[in-house]
């Protein structure tokens, strides 16, 4: 017999014996469905964050329906499918448009795959996840001030809220077609009536 035959006859053996290997454990029923552990959450910075957020007015914008005063609450903070136009659309009948995005943890559509320090740079920088600039819709000049320990609880309030799946549209350049409804906000002077 060849040395393969022998090792093969080995193997046959292993198979066929009457004492299993596996006598010894017990078969359980593994769990597919896991809930993960409650993260370390600090009451406080999240019930001062929800305090911050409020102030600053953040679902004015980023709350679905409520630019045209139609809030939705099954949508808090998760994105306006309404837009904001950022050039003057008495000037240009294509306006840019800004959809405010969603602010809820969703990996997906929101910030759930966002890290701290983007979230507190879109805060007060106005940036992006990849470091640009934001159209100035967003008041982050506003916002530039806000303490460190501040940026922290708004942090974290928004990482407490429920992930609410909300894909809002993408900006739209001026010029393009957006679609989707907008408003505007826009400061005006009067015209000098002396003459």
């Amino acid at each position: 017999m060849t040395k393969h035959g022998v090792w093969l006859v080995g193997i046959l053996a292993a198979c066929t014996s009457t004492t299993s290997t596996l006598d010894e454990y017990e078969q359980v029923e593994s769990s597919t469905e896991l809930t993960a552990p409650a993260a370390n959450v600090d009451e406080a910075a999240v019930k001062h964050g929800r305090y911050l957020v409020e102030l600053l007015g953040c679902a004015s914008c980023h709350t679905d329906g409520a630019l045209v005063g139609a809030p939705d609450q099954s949508r808090w903070l998760a994105g306006s499918s309404i837009g904001i136009a950022y050039t003057n659309p008495l000037d240009d009948p294509r306006p840019g448009v800004v959809f405010p995005k969603n602010l809820t943890p969703d990996t997906e559509t929101g910030i759930g795959s966002w890290r701290d320090v983007e979230i507190k740079a879109a805060i007060v920088h106005g940036r992006n996840r990849v470091g640009e600039r934001n159209i100035g819709v967003m008041p982050w000049r506003s916002f530039a001030r806000l303490s460190g320990s501040d940026l922290d609880a708004i942090t974290q309030y928004l990482r407490s809220l429920e992930p609410v799946r909300h894909d809002v549209p993408s900006n739209v350049l001026p010029g393009e077609r957006s679609p989707a409804p907008f408003v505007h906000f826009g400061v005006y002077q009067s015209r000098d009536i002396t003459e």
